[in-house]
């Protein structure tokens, strides 16, 4: 085996390092709708003039040929809001959502592992403010997260919050299942 050695300038020039370990990612568009549908939060991470920061938050999702928007929702002001109107309506952010994390003990330290699924990836994060686009983003939150299939939003009720979206640059899916002598 001949291993990848990754320089420092590798590492920071804008082309994707390849994953280390292809055998886990997921490219199946129905098992990566599957990781979107079954994590309850995703974190944000962005920098702004205090400096870096990471927030989780409820999400929406629309994953259509390859493409992924998320959508979320959060008071008319603070940080995250302050940040993404001094970038001009376009932050670039970090993403990280994972579910089903369970830890193995294996007979070893060495040999314990963590099963797990998982979105990682960047983006543009941006607000929302046309009304008729907000009361969308929020009927799909509200019918993803909560299972509310007939919400009648109003606009006098959107008005009251932010609405954002993270339209992704790139991301990779990836699953570690459990180790088959755990297994049912």
């Amino acid at each position: 085996h001949g291993k990848e050695v990754h320089t420092m300038e590798q590492a920071i020039t804008s082309q994707p390092r390849p994953m280390r370990r292809a055998d886990r990612a997921v490219r199946a568009a129905e098992e990566i709708e599957g990781i979107l549908r079954d994590c309850p939060d995703v974190r944000v991470a962005y920098q702004d003039a205090q400096g870096l920061t990471i927030v989780p938050v409820n999400f929406a999702y629309v994953f259509e040929e390859g493409r992924l928007l998320l959508f979320m929702h959060s008071a008319l002001e603070g940080r995250k809001i302050d940040a993404i109107r001094a970038a001009g309506n376009a932050l670039p952010v970090a993403f990280e959502m994972d579910c089903d994390a369970q830890v193995y003990t294996g007979r070893t330290p060495c040999s314990s592992t963590t099963a797990f699924r998982s979105i990682i990836g960047t983006g543009m994060a941006g607000l929302i403010d046309e009304t008729g686009k907000k009361i969308e983003a929020l009927t799909l939150l509200m019918q993803q997260r909560t299972g509310m299939k007939d919400v009648k939003l109003q606009p006098r009720q959107v008005g009251k919050v932010a609405i954002w979206r993270i339209a992704s640059t790139e991301f990779t899916a990836k699953r570690h299942p459990a180790p088959a002598m755990h297994r049912d």
